[in-house]
């Protein structure tokens, strides 16, 4: 056992670095390294004989706190691929669209290419929907999101009368109040275009912000980097649901 969890503390190790590489810019991948090293850390203290040295009550709450957080993580997780796989009904009266990293030459990131590719189908097949891009401008992005966004759906042939910008917005909150204000009905059930593992807490956000028809329109993502994803989608859920944003 102790072997097994030194080994899974590298493979831990190792895909924090993979992630580091991408450059996101946020500092996300050290909590993998943190992971990998309390995980191999807890092997050697097995192999060594350490563990079994501890007193029983200390092993004990050690094991129920990591059993909880396993328990904890998975099933959120579960629940948020779960509304992932949920199908879009057809025929709806707007679509938001949320936002996502902008490159430095002002290009969409792989992640916002996900959601617009996906919204630029939707809107191909229901072609009374209106189409509603959120976002503002981070500090390292060249242009605001919503920007960026219309611009690539109008290279897609979405035509520009569709589309209507929400260039304030600088989170997920703040993407639904803002174009909760820009729809044209709010009651109207409303489609929340965002990846896989995001839909879920996006719909739920929402539906705090008085749109109790919103549904996910899940885009998906890099299956290299969703485990990252969903491990950094768990914390987000915990927060919002504590701050009273879901």
């Amino acid at each position: 056992m102790g072997y097994v969890l030194i080994g899974l503390g590298a493979v831990c190790a190792a895909y924090g670095v993979s992630i580091m590489l991408v450059g996101s810019g946020t500092l996300f991948f050290v909590v993998w390294y943190v992971l990998g090293g309390a995980i191999a850390g807890a092997g050697l203290a097995v192999q060594t004989g350490a563990w079994a040295a501890l007193p029983f009550a200390i092993r004990a709450a050690a094991t129920a706190v990591a059993a909880a957080a396993v328990v904890l993580f998975l099933s959120v997780d579960a629940v948020i691929m779960t509304h992932a796989a949920a199908a879009p009904p057809a025929d709806l009266e707007e679509i938001i669209v949320l936002g996502a990293q902008v490159r430095p030459d002002g290009t969409p990131s792989n992640v916002l290419r996900y959601r617009l590719d996906t919204a630029a189908d939707y809107l191909r097949q229901n072609p009374r929907t209106r189409c509603i891009v959120s976002g503002g401008q981070g500090g390292n992005e060249p242009t605001t999101e919503a920007a960026c966004m219309a611009s690539y759906l109008r290279e897609q042939g979405i035509d520009a009368s569709r589309i209507v910008l929400e260039d304030r917005s600088r989170s997920t909150v703040e993407n639904l109040r803002f174009s909760r204000g820009l729809l044209a009905s709010p009651a109207d059930r409303v489609g929340i275009v965002t990846n896989d593992f995001h839909a879920f807490r996006a719909c739920r956000i929402a539906a705090r912000q008085g749109l109790s028809g919103a549904c996910g329109i899940s885009a998906p993502s890099d299956p290299w980097y969703l485990p990252n994803n969903l491990l950094r989608e768990v914390p987000c859920v915990v927060k919002d649901f504590l701050l009273g944003n879901m």
